[in-house]
């Protein structure tokens, strides 16, 4: 009995040892890497896309620039691609947040004149787009032809019929924090190709690393891996 229970220690030391050993490499793994943040507003988040606010002028690190549905100014919207087309410097990542939004006041078919005339400035200055969509996922679909560039929607948490109609179209999909509590957003998630994914703190109070952590999970990949794809996903929408 004494030598099973000291073989017992033993064997505890043991396994508590690979624990603490496997602990501090996945420790030293995050400490070294970095996490991209495809869509923000914090302008500490040099590792990402910042989404420059109308009447800003260009930071020196990565950003977009668009006219959101809900900043059109009927009276100066010549002003407003004024100061778009002056502000797209070698740091320009993306247009927008650029779209469509069933749920404000200004007239659909002034939304789709604005997001026609972005969708022609990217295709011009060959730059991907980086889309606002709420409650017009099919009209937004019905302007993907007209796009020469990647198309990403941005925080994407509707239901799975939807995000097949997305990726058909040859959509991207970035998510955001409600993949960390929603279950059924989890779900449509494990069914997105790694390929069409990126991720993104939005404007939300919370770190990006706790998004690659539950994807990654939720994938069944490592950090490294899931890391490595996002890398390659970039790439492929800025280059080709």
């Amino acid at each position: 009995m004494t030598r099973f229970l000291v073989k017992l220690r033993l064997f505890n030391i043991s396994v508590n040892r690979c624990l603490i050993i496997f602990n501090l490499t996945v420790i030293v793994v995050f400490l070294n890497m970095e996490f991209f943040d495809f869509h923000h507003h914090k302008k500490n988040i040099s590792k990402g896309i910042y989404n420059l606010e109308y009447g800003e002028a260009p930071p020196e690190f990565p950003y977009s620039i668009g006219i959101h549905p809900q900043d059109i100014q009927l009276e100066n919207i010549e002003s407003q691609f004024d100061w778009l087309n002056s502000n797209i410097t070698e740091n320009c990542f993306a247009i927008g947040e650029c779209g469509l939004d069933g749920l404000i006041s200004i007239e659909q078919k002034i939304q789709e004149q604005v997001f026609k005339k972005q969708i022609e400035i990217s295709n011009e200055i060959k730059k991907p787009l980086i889309i606002h969509c709420v409650r017009k996922f099919y009209e937004v679909i019905s302007f993907r032809k007209m796009a020469n560039q990647p198309m990403i929607i941005h925080g994407f948490n509707k239901k799975q019929n939807i995000a097949d109609d997305l990726l058909k179209n040859k959509f991207y999909l970035s998510f955001g924090k409600p993949v960390l509590y929603n279950l059924s957003l989890q779900n449509v998630l494990k069914t997105i190709p790694l390929d069409k994914i990126f991720l993104e703190t939005d404007n939300e109070d919370f770190n990006i690393e706790e998004l690659y952590i539950k994807v990654s999970e939720l994938k069944g990949i490592s950090l490294e891996r899931l890391n490595e794809q996002i890398s390659e996903n970039l790439e492929r929408i800025q280059h080709g």
